[in-house]
C-alpha cells in the first residue's frame, strides 16, 4: 500500500506554519492513541501514519527536502526515526497528556474545584426522615454529623517548617516519558501537595484538619419534595491546608401519611358516606391535613369515588408567595352489611317502585 502525502495525512495545506501543524498532529494523536483504541488495528495504524507525517513536516531540513522531493528526499535523510529524542517538542505540544483524556472522559468536574492549586475539600451526604406534615408545611430540624475542620493548633497550615518539595519542584507532579509522550503523576514525596513540612502538627499530624462532630440546623422549606436533597455550602469537609471546604447535601426522606397522598402540589384523601347521604345529599365535614374543618357539600344523587375538590387546602408550592395547591376528597358509597328484617322490607319496597332489572347494561368505560 502507498504512503498518503503527509500534509493529506495531518489534513492541512503546504504552505502552513508550525503551529497549525502541531495543532493537526494534536488532534489526530489523541483521536488514535492506542492507548485510547486498545487491540484497534487501524486506529494504530493511522496514530503512527500520523506520526511519521508530524515528525517530517515538524522538522524544517526534512520538510524542505519533502516538499521538493518528496519522500525520496526524506529517505536519502534517514527517514523518520520514531524515538523520542527526535520529539524534544512533545511536551510543548501535549503538555500534561491526561489532562486531554479528562476532557473527554468526565474529568474536571465539581468535585475537582481547586484554589491556588489545592484541591476542595470531600462532599458529604447527610440523610433525615420526617413526617408528611413536616415536608408539606417545612420546618427547622437540628441535624448532627462528623466532618473534617481546620485544626485550631496550627490554624489548618500543618505545622512549621514548610517548604517547596525538593523532587517536583513545588508543583506536585512528576513527570515520566511514555513513548512520544510525558505523563505526569503525583509526587510520592510530598503526595502531590506540592510541599513538605519539617515539623509537622501534633494536633492533625500534618494534613491541617481534625475530625469534629457538627450540629447545625437545616430549614426545609414549605412544599418540599420528596426523596429530594438541600444543598449547604461549604459545610462539608474542610480542603487541606486552608483550601476551600466541600458541601454539605441533605437528603430528605418522607414518611407516608395514613390519610393523605400527594401529587405535586394537590392532596388526596377518601372519605366514606353513607347510602342515603349519597342519594338525599349532605353536609359533612372535612379534616384538612393542618388540622382545618371545612364543611363540604355532598349533591343529592352522587355515585361511588366521585370527587370532590376543596381549593387552596394542599401543599404550598415553592416560592409562590404563599399560593397552594388544591384538596382533592374522593367520596366512597358505603353499603350496610347487616340489615333488619325491616330495612330489608322497604329496601325492597324501593327496588320495586324503581324497577330494579335482572339484566342490567354495560355501562361504557369512557363514562365511567
Amino acid at each position: 500500500m502507498s504512503k498518503r502525502d503527509y500534509y493529506e495525512v495531518l489534513g492541512v495545506e503546504k504552505g502552513v506554519g508550525a503551529d497549525d501543524v502541531k495543532k493537526a498532529y494534536r488532534k489526530l494523536a489523541v483521536r488514535y492513541h492506542p492507548d485510547r483504541n486498545q487491540g484497534n488495528a487501524d486506529a494504530e495504524a493511522k496514530f503512527k501514519e500520523a506520526t511519521e507525517a508530524y515528525e517530517v513536516l515538524s522538522d524544517d531540513q526534512k520538510r524542505q527536502a519533502y516538499d521538493q522531493f518528496g519522500f525520496a528526499g526524506v529517505d536519502n535523510m534517514g527517514g523518520p526515526t520514531f524515538n523520542a529524542n527526535a520529539f524534544s517538542g512533545f511536551e510543548d505540544i501535549f503538555g500534561d497528556f491526561s489532562g486531554i483524556f479528562d476532557s473527554f472522559f468526565g474529568g474536571g468536574g465539581r468535585g475537582g474545584r481547586r484554589s491556588g492549586g489545592r484541591p476542595r475539600g470531600s462532599d458529604l451526604r447527610h440523610d433525615i426522615r420526617i413526617d408528611f406534615t413536616q415536608a408539606v408545611f417545612g420546618r427547622e430540624v437540628e441535624i448532627e454529623y462528623d466532618r473534617l475542620k481546620s485544626c485550631n493548633d496550627c490554624h489548618g497550615s500543618g505545622g512549621e517548617g514548610v517548604r517547596t518539595c525538593s523532587q517536583c519542584g513545588g508543583t506536585g507532579q512528576v513527570r515520566r516519558n511514555s513513548g512520544f509522550f510525558s505523563i505526569a503523576t503525583a509526587c510520592t514525596s510530598c503526595g502531590g501537595e506540592g510541599t513538605v513540612i519539617d515539623n509537622p502538627c501534633t494536633g492533625c499530624r500534618g494534613s491541617g484538619t481534625v475530625r469534629f462532630h457538627q450540629k447545625i440546623k437545616v430549614t426545609i422549606p414549605p412544599g418540599m419534595d420528596p426523596d429530594r436533597r438541600i444543598r449547604l455550602e461549604g459545610q462539608g469537609n474542610q480542603g487541606p491546608k486552608g483550601a476551600p471546604p466541600g458541601d454539605l447535601y441533605v437528603y430528605i426522606h418522607v414518611r407516608p401519611d395514613q390519610n393523605f397522598e400527594r401529587h405535586e402540589y394537590d392532596l388526596y384523601c377518601v372519605l366514606p358516606i353513607s347510602m342515603t347521604q349519597a342519594a338525599l345529599g349532605a353536609d359533612i365535614w372535612v379534616n384538612t391535613l393542618d388540622a382545618k374543618r371545612i364543611k363540604l357539600k355532598v349533591p343529592s344523587g352522587t355515585q361511588d369515588s366521585k370527587m370532590l375538590r376543596i381549593r387552596g387546602e394542599g401543599v404550598p408550592v415553592l416560592n409562590a408567595g404563599g399560593r397552594r395547591g388544591d384538596l382533592y376528597v374522593k367520596l366512597k358509597v358505603e353499603i350496610p352489611t347487616r340489615l333488619s328484617g325491616r330495612e330489608k322490607e322497604l329496601l325492597k319496597q324501593f327496588a320495586e317502585r324503581h324497577g330494579e332489572s335482572s339484566e342490567p347494561k354495560p355501562i361504557r368505560l369512557k363514562d365511567l
